[in-house]
């Protein structure tokens, strides 16, 4: 009796937990953008010499400029 119970709770147990196996999963990484095309619509924190901005700066508050992004990983650490 207790193997019957066993065997039908396996299954019972397996059905339960592959959708939430399947849920955990990776999303898919965007495609990498191709030379020359046009970039997404992004939100950034702006930073001045003073310290950061109170509102993101977004791409599209340029449209129509040409626009040079930089990053810093390393600014305003100790490394």
């Amino acid at each position: 009796m207790r193997r019957l119970a066993v065997a039908l709770a396996v299954p019972l147990f397996a059905g339960i937990a592959a959708p939430a196996a399947r849920a955990q999963e990776a999303p898919k990484e965007p495609e990498p953008l191709q030379v020359g095309a046009p970039a997404p619509d992004f939100m950034l924190t702006g930073a001045t010499r003073y310290g950061t901005l109170r509102n993101p700066i977004h791409l599209s508050d340029f449209k129509g400029k040409t626009v040079v992004l930089a990053f810093f990983y390393k600014a305003r650490t100790k490394g």
